[in-house]
């Protein structure tokens, strides 16, 4: 059953205590389930939303360390990389998205054994 949350704001917030807690797997189900009305209604803000969604499971693949996950784990940053331009000032909780932006940012850092790996090959 598809669950949809309309409240993006508390998502977004529960999103990053859970990022902080490391348990990604948690966090993207918490913004995706915000996701979920944003991209039937075609919303702006879905396709960030989903960026941050990748951004979320790429560190659950690294958590999880299972079989290729260097691979798994650079192709699903790519979809947070690819819409974390469209983090904004202008653009609804902009100080939401600018600060989950900068977790995710620092655990590229944190992991950055991972993608560099992958860049080398």
């Amino acid at each position: 059953m598809l669950t949809m949350n309309d409240d993006l704001e508390g998502a977004l917030k529960a999103y990053m205590k859970l990022l902080d807690e490391e348990e990604y797997f948690e966090a993207h189900e918490v913004l995706e389930e915000a996701w979920h009305p944003l991209r039937l209604k075609k919303h702006p803000l879905a396709n960030l939303v989903k960026g941050f969604i990748n951004g979320a499971i790429t560190f659950e693949h690294i958590k999880r360390n299972r079989k290729n996950m260097p691979n798994k784990a650079q192709r699903v940053i790519a979809s947070y990389e690819r819409y974390a331009h469209l983090c904004t000032e202008e653009i609804e909780h902009a100080a939401l998205f600018k600060e989950a932006k900068e977790k995710i940012e620092a655990l590229k850092v944190k992991h950055q054994e991972v993608f560099n790996v992958l860049v080398s090959r």
